[in-house]
């Protein structure tokens, strides 16, 4: 064995300790995925997947975001699609990649299989999501900027450990399933704007599934097929730095900094919408607006005019525009070709302008507004700057309650901090 492989194995397999603050993240996410994968549940690419799962023929093991039920695996890969339709999901900016999407479908549904206890299904995927994360870290930003989507390479390890937690598998296991789980994580950002992209989610999930289970009926791979000569790393411009992924590890939770989306809108954007809300734009006011952002989001983000409500969330413009005249930047219900052709956010839009800045990091952005009486006001955010623990549950909470309604919210969160049986919670996938 590897040493890196070696610690994730151990850390995986071995006891954890937790913090109120991290077990309270944990929850939110939860909270944050199953919301989000209901608004996505009637999304084409949903329907698409739901469909080719339940015209399978299997056991019906676990429950589906949109109704039915299904085999373990084939939950798994749906659910993971569906939760990442909308791109609504939370997201670590230490490697790029969406832990939830890939692991909490996995996790869920190997437990509602075997009737665990909730306590047991956020343990799993709290373990499940650090792993991915520190795997995201090793494999490093080369492996990102060669094509391939994070959230499906490094999240497939990330739900095969989650999954082998809950199957009880001991540090050899868990080295075992890491290797086999090397052979079959995929993804690549040439899938991005597509359908292709949730799907991948999903394959990091129903991957995660399968490997677990083989190794739990005794398959033997090769176990170190995560590092080395024709590994994974070596052969996806990975192992970037293994000593700095596992800095902490089993003391310090990454998972704690992930960053839950508050708007429905492509990430990059997040930052300027902050900044936006922290000086309070009202459109009457604006003459003018400038936002600064880093040169990455230039190519990702920042289309000029978009048309379509697809469009209007990779557009700078036009979502602190959408913010300034009172849409709610929270609802997928806002970024609509009805909207993008307002006729008073298009001449707000007109008076905002956007240009890259290489003194900024990925999560932060600058706004100046100049307003029509001349007085000037900026703003700076950044989306890794603390956020109190009971900011960040009164704003998860609070855009829960505008995607699936108040008491479904309260209720879910109730169940989530009080216990239960994890079969209770994935009940609640259907809507």
């Amino acid at each position: 064995m590897s040493d890196f492989s070696t610690s994730l194995a151990g850390f995986a397999a071995g006891p954890i300790e937790t913090t109120l603050q991290t077990r309270i993240v944990t929850s939110l996410s939860v909270l944050d995925w199953l919301a989000v994968g209901r608004a996505g549940q009637d999304e084409p690419v949903s329907t698409v997947v739901r469909d080719l799962v339940l015209g399978e023929e299997g056991a019906s093991q676990a429950h589906l975001f949109g109704g039915g039920a299904a085999p373990t695996r084939g939950a798994a890969l749906v659910n993971g699609t569906v939760s990442h339709a909308l791109d609504y999901d939370d997201t670590h900016f230490a490697h790029i990649g969406h832990p939830s999407v890939a692991v909490l479908p996995a996790a869920l549904a190997l437990s509602e299989w075997d009737d665990r206890i909730l306590v047991d299904f956020l343990e799993a995927a709290l373990v499940g999501m650090e792993v991915s994360i520190r795997v995201g870290l090793w494999l490093g930003r080369d492996h990102y900027q060669a094509g391939f989507h994070q959230t499906a390479t490094a999240g497939a390890f990330g739900a095969a450990v989650a999954a082998g937690r809950l199957l009880e598998f001991d540090a050899d296991q868990m080295h075992s399933v890491l290797g086999l789980t090397a052979t079959r994580a995929a993804g690549l950002k040439a899938q991005f704007g597509t359908m292709g992209k949730p799907y991948n989610a999903g394959l990091a999930a129903a991957a995660g599934v399968e490997a677990a289970l083989l190794i739990s009926k005794g398959f033997e791979p090769n176990s170190g097929a995560l590092e080395g000569p024709f590994g994974f790393g070596a052969t996806h411009k990975g192992e970037a730095n293994a000593e700095a992924a596992l800095e902490g590890l089993g003391d310090e939770w990454l998972f704690e900094s992930v960053s839950h989306k508050f708007h429905a809108c492509c990430h990059g954007l997040h930052a300027a919408l902050e900044a936006a809300r922290d000086l309070d734009i009202a459109e009457p006011e604006v003459a003018e607006i400038k936002i600064k952002t880093h040169p990455r989001w230039m190519s990702v983000c920042n289309q000029m005019n978009p048309t379509t409500g697809l469009g209007s969330k990779f557009s700078y413009r036009t979502v602190i525009a959408m913010q300034a005249l009172g849409y709610d930047t929270a609802l997928p219900g806002s970024y609509s070709e009805k909207n993008c052709a307002d006729s008073r956010l298009i001449s707000l839009r007109d008076r905002i302008s956007v240009e890259a800045d290489e003194t900024l990091t990925e999560t932060q952005a600058h706004l100046t507004l100049l307003r029509r009486d001349g007085a000037r006001r900026e703003a700076k955010h950044d989306l890794l700057a603390p956020m109190s623990l009971s900011e960040r549950e009164d704003r998860v909470r609070g855009k829960v309650a505008k995607l699936i309604g108040a008491d479904e919210a309260d209720a879910i969160w109730s169940m989530l901090r009080t216990g239960g049986r994890a079969r209770d919670l994935a009940k609640r996938l259907e809507g």
